[in-house]
């Protein structure tokens, strides 16, 4: 049993690290997406796709661990939690502390994970809507007002003046 709580505790230390490096990526996105950076957020995406990799990996190898330890404990794999594995560990202060410090450590990474990425998913949802604001406004500046003719049905059949303009022309 002691080499399965090493093992644990080992297997999270490594996906707290894990999670704390998508930190740090994730507020080096930050400033990226205020200015537009494309390529540079296009970079550090492809670091977060190779982390997350390695953090499924670890999160493969920790279920494999807790499934261990719910044989040789006699609980269900999919009930037992990491908190029921402090309590149990009461008895034994050193393992009891460590497996306490590195949930507080992974609990404390995930979150602060979640609100950068919040707020850069705000950021995001900004930039794009200043773009449709921007294409919208590029819209309605080509397309003229319309002519004054009416019908003598008092129905405009007006034609937009500017309205030929047209985006990209293929035979310039």
């Amino acid at each position: 049993m002691a080499t399965l709580m090493e093992d644990l505790i080992t297997v999270l230390n490594q996906e707290a690290d894990m999670y704390s490096e998508l930190l740090e990526l994730a507020k080096k996105k930050t400033p990226i997406i205020v200015k537009g950076g494309v390529e540079e957020l296009q970079k550090i995406t492809d670091e977060e796709q190779e982390t997350l990799v390695r953090v499924e990996a670890l999160d493969k190898k920790r279920a494999g661990v807790m499934k261990d330890i719910a044989n040789v404990t006699n609980r269900d794999v999919k009930t037992l939690k990491l908190r029921d594995l402090i309590q149990l560990m009461e008895k034994r202060p050193q393992e009891h502390d460590a497996l306490a410090s590195v949930r507080d450590r992974l609990n404390t990474a995930v979150s602060n994970l979640k609100l950068v990425n919040e707020q850069n998913g705000v950021l995001i949802r900004q930039s794009l809507d200043m773009i449709n604001f921007n294409l919208a406004l590029e819209r309605s500046m080509r397309a003229g007002p319309e002519t004054g003719n009416y019908t003598r049905y008092a129905s405009n059949a007006g034609d937009v003046l500017g309205g030929a303009q047209g985006g990209f022309d293929a035979k310039q």
